[in-house]
């Protein structure tokens, strides 16, 4: 069979009537479904093993750097110069601030205010405040989070602390991003493994190391606190770095059942049923590459004092995410035997920086940070600065790289130009195995440990004008059933390959069209549907011809098991959360398609198998092939030349990008795609061509 036959298959044709509207019920169901099934897989996995304290402590080192792994951190970046620079000084009632910025890297601006008592000031109990999502905005200019939370700092400075609060990324003087999955389409994040959430948590890291220089910081007494972004900031921090003796995250974490599953509350908007991550930008989540549920990432702080501060009527930090956490923490606390050191301050109320909160806070470094359990602890809050008091920056510093510091957090894989043929050969060996596990490790690790038994259920038959169309369900994973159709002509010789099409949204619907209304029963499709003729004429006549059988998927979330709206809100909401579970969605319809190769084998045993596929689908279908060792050579049409556009695999660009990917198969592969892209697609060329294989071929139309 000639790989252009395939492209005739599934080329593009008017299609002859309106399209027709899906019913998204099924795949809404499945969808949610999944989550369940895998935030209970997660948290029943959770801190459930730990028996000891030494055997908690045996794994502490493991786990931090894995966490620091999920946000960007591993290895730490070097701590370059801080540069800082204090800008102004005013006076407060009852302490004073200095109005200063640092640079966390190079051109990374960190806009802060230091909050002092009056008077002198040496080794004093210190604070550090990390904001959550607030700001204060005039005609078009940011004066940076710090502004609305001012109260905190100003209570903590008038009662002898010295406290640093800290703008955000987002709401700085020098606004970044926080919402690049979120309403910016930036899906490259989750290939990149990048998160915001990195950002906050270096900065604040930098932070520690800025007062660290100042003679009026007991470096041995410091304390963090932050609500809500700054709550998840502060868990992240204390988690990270042990310099904190004493931490207040309030309404900035949930379980992940919470997040993804059953975290909605009475009275929540639709939009953030069956989880609260709606509710929640990037900055709130790492990349969840070992698939961790949020109480080990609170474990990390014990045995250092930890106050959960929360309201119980927070419909984004509901009751049952956080009770249900920190249930699992005062485990790990016991094992220190200072349950004393993990509370849980709840309080009535929304989603608010309520009084007793405040006081909640207050009291809690009072008792860790100055040994006093005795002194009254009130709300009294001193009088507000104005915002222009406040403000650092007169000008925005020319050399910023807050606006774009998503493209250069976490590094993508480099590489070198294959050497010369004599050593090609070996060094590829080496450099193919490492690559391979890389994908194995932090691109896929959250696929299934064990898949499902190749049991596909038979839907049906339909035969009709020279063409037999059969249908078979099966399970992909817990809660994703998928269908398998499998089309050959009724005459003609016995096959002597399976073509097997990986369906997007596109190509599904060219595949209903060519079969048309006498094949409607087993294909799930809402409305009447559209008819090619020729498409029909064509397939089956180059079925016959050229003998093969061609079978075709959809994966989760396209035809038959759509959900949304492609890009639509609900579309969006779901896709973030798949990396919450050390997933991307379209990782997991890697494995999707590797899973219909399995179902194909044992339908039409012992004839080699053409996996195909076109843009996007193209790279899924390669991904599937290149661990299936049933699969014996590829047909790609048009895929993107980077990970950037798609397929959108999980840490995949910090491994490789798509071109290399193509170099560690050894199996035939043909891709088709645009002589304007000739360019893009040189390395693995140069690469095969170098080694001697050869097996890779590339039509440049």
């Amino acid at each position: 069979m000639r790989a252009s036959v395939v492209w005739v298959l599934v080329a593009s044709y008017p299609l002859a009537a309106a399209e027709p509207v899906p019913d998204l019920t099924r795949g809404q169901e499945m969808i949610a479904t999944y989550f369940r099934t895998q935030a209970r897989i997660i948290a029943e996995g959770c801190l459930a093993d730990l028996s000891s304290k030494a055997n908690w402590e045996s794994r502490r080192a493991r786990y931090r750097e894995q966490f620091l792994e999920m946000m960007g951190l591993w290895p730490l970046p070097p701590r370059t110069d801080l540069k800082p620079v204090v800008a102004g000084r005013v006076d407060g009632d009852g302490f004073r601030v200095e109005k200063l910025h640092f640079q966390s890297l190079p051109g990374l601006y960190v806009t802060a205010n230091l909050y002092l008592p009056k008077g002198e000031v040496k080794n004093a109990p210190t604070v550090l405040y990390v904001c959550g999502h607030a700001n204060h905005v005039e005609k078009g200019v940011s004066f940076g989070s710090k502004v609305p939370y001012q109260y905190h700092p100003a209570w903590f400075a008038k009662h002898g602390y010295v406290c640093l609060i800290l703008d955000t990324l987002q709401l700085h003087e020098i606004p970044g991003l926080h919402h690049g999955t979120y309403r910016e389409g930036m899906w490259w994040w989750q290939a990149r493994g990048y998160s915001p959430a990195g950002i906050e948590l270096w900065n604040a890291m930098r932070a520690l190391d800025y007062l660290e220089t100042r003679p009026e910081v007991d470096r041995k007494r410091i304390g963090l606190t932050g609500r809500s972004g700054g709550g998840a900031t502060s868990w992240w921090t204390a988690a990270a770095d042990e310099r904190i003796q004493a931490v207040v995250p309030v309404a900035g974490i949930a379980d992940l059942t919470a997040q993804i599953a059953d975290g909605n509350q009475t009275g929540t908007p639709d939009r953030l049923k069956n989880g609260v991550i709606a509710g929640h930008c990037d900055c709130m989540f790492p990349v969840n590459t070992y698939r961790w549920d949020f109480a080990q990432f609170a474990a990390l702080i014990a045995p250092r004092p930890l106050l959960l501060g929360n309201s119980d009527a927070d419909s984004i930090f509901p009751v049952g995410g956080y009770r249900r956490l920190a249930d699992k923490v005062r485990k790990v606390y016991a094992l220190y035997g200072v349950e004393d050191k993990f509370q849980l301050l709840e309080t009535q109320g929304p989603h608010k920086d309520s009084p007793e909160l405040r006081i909640g806070i207050n009291r809690w470094m009072n008792r860790w940070l100055k040994n006093d359990t005795t002194t009254k602890v009130d709300d009294d809050l001193p009088a507000k600065l104005a915002p222009i008091q406040l403000k650092v920056f007169e000008t925005i510093p020319k050399d910023s790289v807050n606006a774009s510091i998503q493209e250069s957090f976490v590094k993508a894989a480099r590489f070198e130009t294959p050497h010369a043929p004599t050593v090609t050969k070996d060094w590829w060996e080496g450099r193919k195995a490492e690559l391979l596990q890389g994908l194995r490790e932090k691109v896929f690790a959250g696929w299934p440990k064990t898949a499902p038994a190749r049991t596909p259920k038979f839907v049906g038959e339909v035969v009709h004008d020279g063409v037999k169309l059969k249908a078979y369900d099966f399970l992909s994973e817990d809660a994703i059933e998928l269908r398998l159709f499998v089309m050959s002509a009724t005459e003609g010789p016995a096959p002597e390959r399976v073509v097997l099409s990986v369906l997007d949204e596109t190509a599904w619907k060219e595949w209903c069209a060519g079969l048309g209304e006498p094949f409607a029963k087993l294909l799930p499709i809402g409305g009447k549907l559209p008819f090619d003729g020729a498409r029909f004429t064509q397939n089956r006549v180059a079925m016959a011809k050229e003998k093969f059988v061609w079978a075709a998927v959809a994966s989760r979330g396209i035809g038959p098991t759509r959900w949304a709206v492609e890009g639509s809100f609900e579309d969006i909401q779901i896709r973030r959360r798949f990396p919450l579970i050390g997933q991307t969605l379209d990782g997991q319809r890697v494995w999707d398609a590797r899973r219909a190769v399995q179902i194909i084998s044992s339908i039409v045993p012992k004839v080699p198998i053409r996996l195909h596929g076109e843009r996007h689908a193209a790279g899924i279908a390669y991904y599937a092939g290149l661990f299936e060792p049933g699969v014996a050579e590829f047909d790609l049409w048009q895929p993107p030349a980077s990970h950037r556009e798609g397929p959108i695999l999980l840490n995949v660009l910090k491994v490789l990008d798509f071109p290399q990917a193509l170099a560690l198969t050894d199996k035939p592969l043909v891709l088709n795609v645009k002589r304007a892209e000739r360019e893009k697609w040189y390395w693995p060329l140069q690469l095969t061509n170098a080694t001697g294989e050869g097996k890779l071929k590339i039509n440049f139309r």
